[in-house]
């Protein structure tokens, strides 16, 4: 199922169609469909690179964003991974996504939370040693956080793997709910979601936007190459969280 559902998400990518209509009409020897696939393809390719489309589903979709409580101390929060990538020689790097770590980072250096929990494994088709969890581990200690604040979990894949390893740790060291969820703001609604449904009492944390926060001028009409980019976010989240609702736990 891992693997399926690599393979379903590179088959509904924006992208994709476009690259089929468009190639389907350089190979067709009849010129009245060649002119309705160009048309199709160039269409698709407006409508999934302009801004306005995008910023406006990013708002629909956007989480309610929780008010924390003013002199409250959590006990932990929960940093899910996607904000390390491995280089070629095996070790990693902080990619687009690095805002989850520096906001968890945040919460643990103003002493809003006392715990940091950072989730995360190796997400590739066929994985290698490598282990994001683990090398966020390693980064963290040069920050010179005690160990017994920091909890790493470096074996899961997924969402729902994040959410039911992380239960076994919270529940392993003896943390009290509820614990502040920090993910990017389009992966927040489907995050919620799951460890909702495994039992875990979360507060969202939301950060790592992409889009929807931004005034919208007339340039938001004009294509974006980022904007092709982002829709991939935000497609992979709609069928992760329809996934998620089907999962049983």
């Amino acid at each position: 199922m891992f693997v399926l559902s690599k393979l379903l998400l590179i088959a509904i990518l924006p992208l994709t169609w476009i690259i089929i209509f468009l190639g389907w009409a350089l190979v067709t020897k009849s010129a009245r469909l060649r002119g309705k696939l160009l048309l199709t393809g160039f269409i698709l390719l407006y409508l999934f690179s302009v801004p306005l489309l995008l910023n406006t589903y990013a708002k629909l979709w956007r989480y309610p964003v929780a008010q924390l409580q003013p002199n409250a101390v959590y006990s932990c929060a929960i940093v899910l991974g996607g904000f390390g990538s491995e280089k070629k020689d095996g070790s990693g790097y902080f990619n687009v996504n690095s805002d989850r770590f520096i906001q968890g980072l945040k919460l643990k250096t103003t002493k809003k939370v006392s715990h940091l929990l950072i989730t995360g494994g190796n997400a590739s088709i066929n994985p290698d040693s490598f282990s994001e969890g683990r090398w966020v581990g390693g980064e963290l200690s040069a920050f010179n956080m005690p160990d017994s604040c920091i909890l790493i979990e470096g074996r899961s894949r997924n969402t729902i793997e994040n959410a039911a390893y992380t239960k076994k740790l919270l529940l392993a060291r003896h943390l009290p709910p509820p614990y502040l969820l920090v993910t990017s703001d389009f992966h927040m609604r489907r995050s919620m979601l799951i460890f909702k449904k495994s039992g875990l009492d979360i507060i969202p944390y939301p950060c790592n936007y992409v889009a929807g926060i931004e005034k919208q001028g007339l340039y938001s009409l004009l294509p974006d190459a980022n904007t092709l980019r982002y829709w991939d976010y935000y497609i992979k989240e709609l069928i992760g969280f329809f996934v998620a609702m089907l999962h049983h736990y």
